[in-house]
């Protein structure tokens, strides 16, 4: 009696653990994905990728980045930490900090090494600089620790960050071709990631080139395929299909894989492997696999967004996620698994497609805009006083503006005076702006956003709308404009109910809508503001 009491009992704790979480959450990440793609590339899609989420999940048409840079790291972050830069500190990819007066990378860390065939500084990686908890990390503390959690991704950034800092594992690609990780998860690679990287499954993507996924007359929604506005892939002779992906590989290396649809296509097959050995999915404590797909990044800021390459690539993309969506359907279960898709950023306009078409915007070199502060510097000051000028953030020298006797902020109001007159500033805010900003100014609660005290500048620049601090091909992004903040939102799977939203939504509401969705902890720097439409399951 009694042990049919205890069986009973088990039983009911089993099923009611089911049903207040899915056996697995899937993240998707498409980096510098604009939501636009999505209606422009639309007749184009199958109805089982892209179409099959918004057709069946619930998507917020409207969704945004509420802080700059509104580059991949901090993007990332902000996904899984459901807060901005400000709080949890990844104010860049790479960033000069003020405190440690050096550059720093966002996951770099000297104190773990190389896991894998990869270079001893591809592995040297970690999630350390992270400062807040990812929606990941509460996943495996609310069960405590059964749960797994691992991070996938061509870009280590788009592995480790998401993952976050209890992860069992993340993953990320070396121009070897390998999928390596650190010391930091482990001193061995798993058996089967050991297994998948002997069997090259890079070089029949590299064997085969990239040419046209489908008749040339379907990217009628793209720009012919040889114009001015595409840089050249890997030393091509003109950015043309078909590519020649072998002689690029020979020139190079397996890193040729990234700039391709066909880093997509790698990925997915190794998501589906990790699934597949890790058992993610197999019983009733929450797993969690976090996937960041980075082609789609390299292939904008080369080519640009009108590019034939670019259309290619998320018509590739589009099969890939219905054939992961049918594998995750198979293994998982068709209602065992909650799934997001979004983007870290989207992109900008090409400048010079832009500029051909009567806009009045240009391109400005990073190096030509701190010359200028340099020169003005020199000729106000009589010396150089600009220590460092990334991100959008001037960080001046305070050891040689105190060796002189300069008031700082006199120094200060003198840069923003001059910054104001140049053709592509917009705005610029000082260093005590930011940390006095009273929220009624739009473009500077972006600033706030991103600004750590102990890391930024002391004034951030914002340029104006469609200038770009970039070459004339390709693309970039990085801004507070909608170009650079409207990504996809879609939520699909485990009690998600069909719809769409088209007010105004921000990232950082993604984290705690999943943690109340599935009943773990919120992340810690998040401010709890929740996505009410996900939560509502009638």
């Amino acid at each position: 009696m009694k042990k049919s009491i205890v069986l009973l009992t088990l039983f009911v704790i089993s099923n009611l653990s089911a049903q207040q979480r899915p056996k697995l959450v899937v993240g998707i990440v498409v980096d510098q994905m604009k939501m636009e793609y999505l209606y422009r590339f639309s007749d184009d899609f199958s109805p089982n990728g892209f179409k099959r989420l918004l057709n069946n999940g619930y998507t917020f048409q409207n969704m945004h980045y509420n802080y700059m840079p509104t580059y991949t790291a901090p993007g990332h972050a902000s996904i899984y930490t459901g807060t901005t830069p400000a709080t949890h500190g990844i104010v860049g990819n790479e960033w000069f900090s003020r405190t440690l007066g050096k550059d720093v990378y966002c996951t770099d860390d000297a104190g773990v090494k190389t896991v894998g065939d990869g270079t001893p500084e591809e592995g040297a990686m970690s999630p350390k600089n992270l400062q807040s908890t990812t929606i990941t990390d509460e996943v495996r503390m609310a069960t405590n620790f059964a749960g797994k959690v691992i991070g996938i991704s061509i870009k280590d950034r788009g592995a480790i960050l998401p993952a976050g800092h209890f992860a069992n594992w993340a993953f990320w690609y070396s121009k070897t071709g390998s999928f390596i990780s650190s010391t930091f998860y482990g001193d061995k690679l798993p058996e089967w990631v050991s297994e998948f990287n002997k069997e090259k499954h890079y070089m029949p993507y590299i064997n085969k080139g990239w040419n046209l996924f489908k008749p040339a007359s379907v990217y009628n929604e793209s720009l012919e395929d040889n114009n001015p506005y595409e840089g050249k892939l890997y030393g091509s002779a003109a950015p043309v299909f078909p590519y020649d992906l072998k002689t690029m590989y020979d020139k190079n290396d397996a890193g040729v894989l990234r700039a391709t649809p066909f880093g997509n296509d790698l990925l997915a097959e190794f998501a589906m492997k990790a699934i597949e050995k890790e058992e993610l999915g197999k019983d009733n404590i929450t797993d969690f696999l976090a996937v960041s797909f980075s082609s789609t990044d390299y292939v904008g800021h080369l080519l640009g967004p009108r590019s034939m390459e670019l259309q290619d690539t998320y018509l590739r993309l589009d099969q890939t996620i219905a054939d992961f969506l049918n594998y995750l359907d198979k293994t998982v279960g068709k209602d065992n698994y909650l799934l997001f898709l979004t983007a870290d950023h989207a992109g900008a306009e090409n400048v010079a497609y832009l500029k051909d078409r009567k806009y009045n915007v240009n391109n400005y070199p990073s190096k030509e805009v701190k010359k200028s502060m340099q020169d003005f510097s020199t000729k106000t000051f009589g010396i150089d006083l600009i220590l460092n000028y990334s991100n959008f953030n001037v960080y001046l020298n305070k050891q040689i503006i105190k060796d002189k006797g300069l008031d700082l902020l006199k120094v200060k109001q003198a840069f923003k005076d001059f910054l104001i007159t140049q053709p592509q500033v917009k705005k610029v805010y000082t260093e005590e702006q930011i940390l006095a900003n009273g929220g009624n100014d739009f473009y500077l609660n972006f600033a706030a956003n991103g600004y750590d005290v102990t890391q930024n500048g002391d004034l951030v620049i914002i340029d104006k709308p469609g200038d770009i601090e970039y070459s004339t091909t390709g693309t970039s992004h990085g801004t507070p404009y909608s170009y650079d903040t409207h990504v996809p939102a879609i939520f699909y799977g485990w009690h998600i109910k069909k719809g769409e939203s088209y007010d105004r939504k921000v990232i950082t509401e993604i984290a705690p809508t999943i943690a109340l969705k599935i009943k773990v902890a919120l992340p810690n720097g998040t401010d709890a503001e929740v996505l009410q439409e996900v939560l509502d399951e009638k």
